[in-house]
Parts: structure tokens; C-alpha cells; sequence
């Protein structure tokens, strides 16, 4: 699933909208501080940013500047308090895609969270294949041979990520730094376990796993 990075300095409402995007299976980084946000940005790889316009240390429309400068097409919504049409204009030629005046309905979020992933090219089918596997993302389901495979969030998302990017390998520090959120305890060893644990779900009797292992590389699905 998608990995969105949170710049809000408001810290009830930043635990809200988190625990909100968590249930949704989003990988959700936090951080309460422009200039902390930029850096992540400058250094990360995000699919959605939501994006405070009041910040300490840089005001999220310097940060959304300096994404659109820096020549990143991560989606962004904007959140402020002005309801004013001069702000939400300014926000919109500065490079955001969507804009949401505080207070406003987490429902209303999540669906503009999820009208925005769906821009994409890669996220515009919710049903993906490899092989014998079919991963309904909607729906949060896998299957493989039409039997389903009760994955957990992880191990989705870690899945989701190989299908989409078919044929290419990743490094276990690839895949951490791309699925795993940095403000958590992860280790590449916890990708490793992960990854050990979905093969064996995956596993078919007399069939090669549908994730392959290449030495000294990373892992992979084929095309």
C-alpha cells in the first residue's frame, strides 16, 4: 500500500488523521516541523504528502515550493485554517493537487487520500497479477490458484510493492526504506522476516514461489 508522509504540527489531529490512514493500511510518517518534512522529502520516496501550511521553521507552502522546484510530482494536499480564496488559489499555483480547510471531516480526507493515489498510472487498477497470484487491493485480499492468502498489512503492502514493480529488483534496504516508515523500530532483519513469512504463505507444493531470491541482489517478482 501507499506510503504518505504527514507534516502537520497540530498533534491531536496528526494522531487522528494517522490512525485513520493506519486502518486504511497506509505506512504513515509524522512529522511536526517544515523543515523536518522538506528533509524528508529531499532524501525519501513518498506516494502522497499532506501538508500543513502553518509550520514551525518553514510554512508548508516554502515545502511544497522547494518539492515542485526540486522537480518532485508527489501528489500533495494542503491543510490550513485561512478559508480565504487568495490562500487556497496560492496553494493550488504553488504546485498542490488538493486543498482542505481546517476543521474538516476525516472521512472527507480519506476519500480525497484516495481519489489522489488513484491518479496515477499504477494505481489505476485495483486488481494486480503475476502469474497465478491476483492481488485485489480494494478489497485487501490475495489470491494465488483461487485459493485465498490471508496476509498481514506488511506483507500486503511488501507484495503490492514487488507486482507493481515487475521484473525489477529491490534490496532488503530498498524495500525498508520504501515500505517501512523511519520513525519505527524496523531493521532490515524485519524485512528479511517478513519476507520468510510470505514465501511460506505463498508456497505451492511442487511450484516456484512467486518471489525470487536473487543472490547478493534482493528479490523480485518475474513478469
Amino acid at each position: 500500500m501507499a506510503k504518505i508522509l504527514l507534516v502537520e504540527d497540530d498533534a491531536l489531529m496528526a494522531q487522528s488523521v494517522v490512525d485513520m490512514l493506519e486502518q486504511e493500511h497506509f505506512t504513515v510518517e509524522h512529522v511536526d516541523d517544515g523543515a523536518d518534512g522538506w528533509d524528508r522529502l529531499a532524501t525519501l520516496e513518498y506516494d502522497l504528502v499532506i501538508l500543513d501550511w502553518n509550520l514551525p521553521s518553514m510554512e508548508g507552502i516554502d515545502v511544497l515550493k522547494k518539492m515542485r522546484d526540486a522537480g518532485k510530482p508527489t501528489p500533495v494536499i494542503m491543510l490550513t485554517a485561512n478559508s480565504g480564496i487568495d490562500s487556497k488559489v496560492s496553494g493550488l499555483d504553488g504546485g498542490a493537487d488538493d486543498y482542505l480547510t481546517k476543521p474538516f471531516n476525516l472521512i472527507e480526507l480519506k476519500s480525497r487520500v484516495k481519489a489522489l493515489l488513484r491518479r496515477p498510472a499504477e494505481y489505476k487498477g485495483e486488481t494486480l497479477t503475476a502469474g497465478d497470484l491476483a492481488l485485489h487491493v480494494a478489497e485487501f485480499k490475495c489470491f494465488r490458484r483461487g485459493k485465498e492468502i490471508h496476509l498481514h498489512p506488511k506483507e500486503f503492502a511488501l507484495l503490492e510493492h514487488l507486482i507493481r514493480n515487475r521484473g525489477r529488483v529491490f534490496s532488503v534496504d530498498e524495500l525498508l526504506d520504501r515500505l517501512w516508515s523511519c520513525d519505527s523500530d524496523s531493521s532490515i532483519d524485519a524485512v528479511r522476516k517478513c519476507i520468510t513469512r510470505l514465501r511460506q504463505k505463498l508456497d505451492i507444493p511442487g511450484k516456484a514461489s512467486p518471489i525470487t531470491n536473487i543472490v547478493g541482489r534482493g528479490y523480485k517478482v518475474d513478469e
